[in-house]
């Protein structure tokens, strides 16, 4: 606890973001169970709502980061896209209510929710920084793994309660809650913000100034292509999975919830020591190992067979090796990029790594829609297992395995707390 007793301004923050995942991960079971269930969806129209999701990710994250830099506060731009994703996500309950929801309104949510999401998580990566000093940024990212882990474990699980009990549209609700009770705590993480460089130069020239340095980086280069890989092959898999276990498998809501959730002990596990073990074997190979222990659980889904408690169980089992990998990948590679990046330039890093990172996201989605429909859904989700593995391969042919710190980057003045040391870890 002493992290959050040195530093209140971040304690609001984790404290508002430890309710918001909470709420996602209800939104991450409701949303495609109300197209499955409440719409009869198939697998295609499954695709193409995920793909919504993520789409903004492809279209706005460059321009997004640019704009972030250049806003005087990142706070009230977090408050603000909370109460918008919390007014959006409350109309597909109310549009239930009056027997109006489409699936057309399913994308569209998916759409604006997405959007606003590249604007928080974009404004966060700036905020962050001037909330602990550098030598706390591993630690800091840990624990708000640590939240995000705790939520797969109850939220799912609650979720599949929610959508049995009080219907899938309904559950929605309750996400649209958590980001009121997100914005309330982020409006309390006071801190003095730096003054905005002035923009200088063309748009175009300032837009291309993040995809610059993330690509002229060796070790940001190496993330960027290991985790566009990882994620498009991963939204292959996730846009069908909840289907396979509903459909194929004939798991119910509950069941579903509770697997999502049981396997998430691992993610909490691995939030946990993913800073201990790149304190003790380096940042850069923890994030190798990461890589590894992440895709290569998966490959258990589409094999799962036979009576169903020894199905449910192998899922479970999978789900945990898996989580507990990608804490270890996260927490590790996130602290390398925010530590090799200038504090002037977080904006702009972050959206250009998340034109790929996210942006192959619904393609990835639509991939896996059509090669279900194709060639099953089983062999589609064995393809995304294997493919997101194939990941670590960029790493392989880098300095990061290497990497055990990253030196503070040469940057000038830099008013944020995260210059306080050059340490990093």
């Amino acid at each position: 606890m002493g992290l959050l007793r040195r530093h209140p301004a971040f304690r609001n923050l984790w404290f508002g973001q430890t309710i918001s995942v909470f709420g996602d991960q209800i939104t991450l079971i409701a949303l495609p169970l109300v197209a499955v269930l409440t719409l009869d969806a198939g697998p295609f129209a499954v695709g193409v709502l995920t793909a919504a999701g993520w789409t903004p990710h492809l279209v706005l994250s460059v321009g997004v980061g640019e704009w972030i830099d250049r806003r005087p506060s990142k706070r009230r731009t977090l408050v603000g896209a909370d109460v918008l994703r919390a007014a959006v996500l409350a109309t597909i309950p109310i549009a239930y209510a009056f027997d109006a929801l489409t699936l057309a309104h399913l994308i569209v949510v998916a759409l604006a929710v997405g959007s606003l999401t590249v604007v928080f998580d974009l404004a966060y990566s700036t905020f962050l920084p001037l909330l602990v000093p550098r030598e706390d940024v591993v630690e800091a990212q840990g624990r708000m793994s640590v939240s995000r882990s705790a939520s797969y474990i109850g939220g799912p699980a609650l979720g599949g309660v929610l959508v049995q009990v009080l219907t899938a549209p309904v559950a929605l609700a309750a996400d649209a809650l958590s980001f009121l009770g997100s914005a309330l705590f982020v409006s309390r993480a006071r801190v003095e913000e730096p003054v905005p460089e002035p923009a200088e130069g063309t748009l175009r020239s300032r837009l291309g100034v993040g995809l610059r340095f993330v690509f002229g980086h060796p070790l940001l280069r190496a993330g960027v292509l290991c985790t566009t890989t990882i994620n498009f092959f991963n939204l292959a898999f996730n846009a069908i999975v909840v289907l396979f276990m509903s459909e194929e498998l004939g798991l119910s809501p509950g069941v579903i919830g509770i697997v999502f959730s049981a396997g998430a002990v691992g993610a909490l596990v691995g939030a946990v020591v993913a800073p201990m073990i790149g304190k003790r074997i380096g940042l850069g190979p923890t994030v190798v190992l990461g890589a590894v222990l992440f895709p290569a659980p998966l490959i258990a889904f589409p094999l799962a067979a036979g009576p169903e408690w020894l199905v449910v169980v192998t899922l479970i089992v999978a789900e945990a090796l898996a989580s507990f990998g990608v804490m270890l990948y996260d927490v590790n590679l996130n602290s390398i990029n925010l530590l090799a990046t200038p504090w002037h330039l977080r904006g702009r890093q972050s959206g250009a790594m998340r034109l790929p990172n996210y942006g192959v996201r619904p393609i990835g989605a639509l991939v896996g829609g059509f090669l279900a429909g194709t060639i099953g859904v089983r062999p589609t989700l064995l393809v995304g297992a294997i493919g997101a593995l194939g990941g670590v391969l960029w790493l392989l042919r880098s300095p990061l395995p290497r990497t055990i710190q990253v030196p503070e980057p040469d940057s000038g003045s830099s008013p944020d707390r995260s210059s306080a040391s050059s340490a990093a870890a």
